[in-house]
């Protein structure tokens, strides 16, 4: 081709991609295929023709266009976000926009670095996000009601000069839905993250006690229904990493993130704290706090109280009081409770579950008042269950529903013990209406409660009630985006548009939870089920044959003791239908 048949143009490029694309090709193959073809289909396609972009290819995960116009680029851009974050579909896409000149070749396909940057732009977005060039953000800055965020220069692959960037963040009317970048909106009330505090006692075996530490201040925080807290298993997901507070708050969707330490020698105790404002990285304020063991309950409200009157000074006095509660007047149970949660975080570990469990037992018999230790004790039979580590025998089920109404019984106004309870009740104990109920009063108790959340999901769908079961679900994921047992949640919604007839839904949901937990059984149950009513059988075979692996003694016949207490028959008769379509024997 001569300079002289060399066709140029100025062109808006946009380039879309699936995030972990491959990873759920690989495991759901047949359901990640289909859902993505009704994305493009049904999404990507007609909001491509409503702002007059050109569809120049598709490749097997995402999409290249062309528009005249920077500013229509961007507003589809959002309308394709927006619309993924509202629908049910469990993809998150990256979007990389660029103003640029490309050549034109002779079968109309473009080329160039303005093709280019633009991809490369779409490989730096955030999940769930947008990403647009300086020339971009010079053309439509001021015209939509959007925000941007300055990402600074980007050095991108096989690009020479680095590349200034911008994040499109959620305007001043909330055009740009919750999942439209990494981080949520910021909530319409003050937020904030508690970082781990750092263990500076110079013993490694003392972390257990920093990070219970941070625990209870996010404990005493979530009481206050002024403030929105992010829930411990996603803040702790920063434990020993350098961390920019503003990174944070993006990932996270908070305003505020509290860092510390916690330096433990004899029976002194100092714990330091600073409150930085993320989106200006401002300190808001620094301390420290000393005192002796005994006194470490009132060390803890004292941050807790600065922190309140930092971020949300008008609260209520009931507030106030609720949040200064102690767990328990024994330092020795308080420890062993410390230590108990290390181990019960050590997921899917059934010596660690072991050891949890006789250690929260350990703490009720020095301190028989400690309501939070008898509802984490109760949890420890719901984890044992779940894995298949016990089949809840009436002895079994004896003693969970004895330690729920002790927790229960002690912690009138203790959410996280109440929840806990309820799910334990729930599960184990099959009384679903006990636990409805439980699970409902943690919830009006503490709305920051991201377990209550997701146990209160199990119980609407046990109830028959899928619809709430996927809203429940939604808030634990806002309020620990990052949790560990996302994957539980991602499980749930699956279950809960299983329920719904959605089986091309819930089949792409369960790989969503399989992709970070190839053996989550609750997830290849659901996958299976899901793919053969999709007729998807060659996949729920596959599923069904792990899932055998994993506990060869499962069959149609004893689902029910690895199943929740559904109350419509029903429902446990479509999901015995499912996992008998995909191979299960009886």
């Amino acid at each position: 081709m001569t300079e002289e048949q060399v066709q140029r143009r100025l062109a808006a490029i946009l380039a879309a991609d699936v995030v972990g694309y491959s990873a759920l090709m690989q495991r759901a193959e047949e359901a990640t295929y289909v859902e993505f073809e009704r994305l493009k289909r049904e999404l990507i396609e007609p909001s491509l023709s409503r702002h007059k972009g050109r569809l120049i290819k598709t490749t097997g995960d995402g999409a290249l266009a062309e528009f005249a116009s920077p500013l229509a680029a961007v507003r589809c851009a959002v309308d394709i976000q927006d619309h993924l974050a509202s629908s049910s579909s469990p993809f998150k896409l990256r979007i990389g926009l660029n103003l640029g000149d490309v050549i034109v070749g002779p079968d109309g396909e473009l080329y160039g670095d303005g093709i280019n940057i633009a991809v490369r732009l779409e490989g730096a977005a955030d999940p769930g996000g947008i990403l647009i060039s300086e020339k971009v953000y010079s053309e439509v800055e001021g015209k939509l009601d959007v925000g941007f965020e300055g990402r600074g220069e980007q050095q991108l692959k096989n690009i020479a000069k680095p590349v200034r960037a911008y994040a499109v963040r959620a305007g001043a009317h909330g055009t740009v839905t919750e999942r439209l970048s990494a981080a949520p909106p910021l909530p319409d009330k003050p937020s904030i993250a508690v970082l781990p505090f750092q263990n500076m006692s110079g013993d490694p075996e003392q972390e257990y006690f920093a990070d219970g530490m941070a625990e209870d201040i996010i404990t005493a925080l979530s009481r206050f229904k002024a403030l929105f807290v992010i829930a411990r298993h996603s803040s702790f997901t920063y434990k020993g990493r350098a961390v920019d507070v503003k990174q944070v708050g993006r990932e996270l969707g908070v305003r505020y993130v509290l860092e510390g330490s916690v330096r433990k020698a004899a029976n002194r105790v100092r714990i330091t704290g600073q409150l930085v404002d993320t989106a200006t990285g401002t300190h808001l304020w620094a301390d420290r706090f000393d005192g002796g063991l005994s006194d470490i309950f009132d060390l803890q409200d004292q941050v807790t109280e600065s922190v309140v009157a930092a971020i949300a000074p008008a609260v209520e006095k009931a507030e106030i009081e609720r949040a200064k509660r102690k767990p328990t007047e024994s330092l020795d149970a308080y420890t062993l409770h410390l230590r108990g949660l290390a181990k019960l975080y050590q997921f899917n570990n059934r010596q660690a579950n072991d050891e949890a469990l006789r250690l929260f037992n350990k703490a009720t018999e020095l301190d028989p008042d400690f309501a939070s230790a008898y509802g984490r004790a109760a949890s420890c039979y719901v984890d044992a269950k779940s894995c298949g580590w016990i089949s809840a025998t009436a002895n079994e089920i004896a003693e969970v529903s004895r330690l729920a109404q002790r927790a229960v019984e002690l912690g009138k106004d203790d959410a996280i013990a109440i929840a806990l309870s309820g799910r334990a009740l729930a599960y184990v104990a099959r009384d679903l209406e006990g636990g409805a109920a439980l699970t409902d009063r943690a919830l009006a108790l503490n709305s920051n409660s991201a377990e209550a959340w997701y146990g209160g999901g199990w119980v609407k769908i046990w109830l028959g009630e899928p619809k709430l079961a996927i809203e429940r679900f939604a808030r634990a994921m806002r309020l620990s985006p990052l949790d560990p047992w996302i994957t539980q949640m991602q499980a749930g919604t699956a279950h809960s548009h299983f329920f719904l007839g959605r089986y091309d839904e819930a089949a792409s949901w369960a790989a969503m939870a399989l992709q970070d937990s190839s053996d989550l059984q609750t997830g290849l149950r659901i996958g299976a089920a899901s793919n053969a009513m999709a007729g998807r059988l060659e996949q729920a075979h596959k599923a069904v044959a792990w899932l055998r692996q994993l506990n060869p003694a499962l069959r149609v016949s004893t689902l029910k003791q690895v199943l929740g207490p559904y109350r419509r028959a029903e429902d446990l008769l479509r999901y015995e239908e499912g996992l008998r379509k995909a191979g299960l024997p009886e």
